[in-house]
């Protein structure tokens, strides 16, 4: 199974694929689609749609994850993201793709246990699930790649641990490293 994670936005938009063959899920590819602040949001979604397109043709998922917006003070960057949103709905649509769509609080608590969880504590459970030993900069990647390994941990499809065994003893474990690893970011 291949899932495509976005993490939407009008001038960086985050992506991952991600393939899961049983119980081990790989990186395929990654990265943020740059978008200039000169360009107009016509522009940015025409670029964010044709990437997000080029990316499904050569990685050929079934599932397009995608973060579901929020409310944001400023309602000039609520349409923004609106827009993009919506164009990147069309082109699943298009495409023939699953669409599954995620609020940021699930996906911190589907990969760490907690909903509101900081986003270097997502970026370290994502490196651990995909065996990733460098940093994943900026926060895109890593909130696209977890989306995606949101998607694929909810089993909307079966059971995504195959015999059973629950994935939580093996987040505790990652927890506990990050914790160690990390203790200036503990309150």
């Amino acid at each position: 199974m291949v899932v495509i994670g976005v993490d939407p936005g009008s001038v960086r938009t985050g992506y991952g694929v991600v393939r899961r063959e049983g119980k081990a899920f790989s990186l395929v590819t990654c990265g943020v689609i740059r978008l200039a602040s000169g360009l107009g949001i016509p522009e940015r979604i025409k670029i964010i749609y044709d990437r997000l397109d080029g990316l499904i043709d050569a990685n050929r998922p079934s599932v397009l994850a995608l973060e579901t917006a929020y409310v944001n003070r400023n309602a000039q960057s609520a349409l923004k993201l609106g827009q993009v949103r919506g164009a990147i709905v069309a082109l699943t649509m298009n495409r023939g793709l699953v669409l599954h769509e995620y609020a940021p609080r699930e996906v911190k608590q589907v990969l760490t246990g907690r909903g509101g969880a900081a986003k270097e504590q997502v970026a370290y459970m994502v490196r651990h699930f995909l065996d990733i030993r460098e940093s994943l900069k900026p926060h895109d990647i890593s909130d696209a790649l977890g989306i995606a390994l949101c998607d694929m941990l909810r089993g909307r499809e079966g059971n995504p641990h195959g015999s059973g065994k629950s994935r939580k003893s093996s987040r505790g474990g990652a927890w506990a490293d990050f914790v160690k690893s990390n203790p200036e970011l503990l309150a």
